[in-house]
């Protein structure tokens, strides 16, 4: 699943060349196979090299705040997120459901790469809930929703359905 993200994000990047990467471990770490330096190993590694090839320094945030909650909420993806038993994702979406109840995105008002990557990691739990588990977790959904449609961002993931009339009451997006 890594791979596909990180292909993703090149392409949402505008990288041209794409990369070259593998996998290691039972738990598939990816690993960018470099020309001209040594190989880098993991999603979040990856990816912020990535955005720094692509001189879009932004989206690793733009303040010292701003960066290191980029950098929590990557690291939340990779530790708690990824491989999380499914009995755990009801926490985890409680977690994020508050957290996210006074921002539009992870980081405050800006989207940065940790609104990706996130994104890729619950995207398979989000296409599976029921109206009435995404209205559970409005903030989530709400967030997702927003984010599933910033430009560049869904590449290879399948849309997900979210009933308007909950969270955009007025029928506008």
């Amino acid at each position: 699943m890594a791979l596909r993200e990180l292909s993703s994000l090149e392409k949402s990047l505008g990288l041209k060349k794409p990369k070259k990467y593998s996998t290691q471990g039972d738990n598939k770490v990816p690993v960018l196979q470099n020309n001209n330096g040594p190989s880098l190993t993991g999603l979040v590694t990856i990816a912020t090299h990535l955005v720094q090839e692509a001189n879009r320094s932004e989206l690793l945030g733009s303040s010292a705040e701003q960066r290191a909650l980029v950098q929590q909420w990557l690291e939340y993806r990779v530790t708690k997120l990824d491989n999380c038993p499914k009995e755990d994702i009801k926490t985890i979406f409680k977690d994020l459901n508050l957290y996210l109840e006074d921002k539009v995105y992870l980081a405050g008002n800006n989207f940065t790469l940790a609104d990706t990557l996130m994104y890729y990691g619950i995207h398979h739990i989000m296409v599976d809930l029921a109206v009435q588990e995404k209205e559970k977790w409005a903030n989530v959904t709400r967030w997702f929703d927003h984010v599933q449609h910033y430009p560049g961002v869904r590449h290879h993931l399948p849309p997900v359905v979210v009933l308007r009339n909950r969270f955009y009451p007025s029928g506008h997006h």
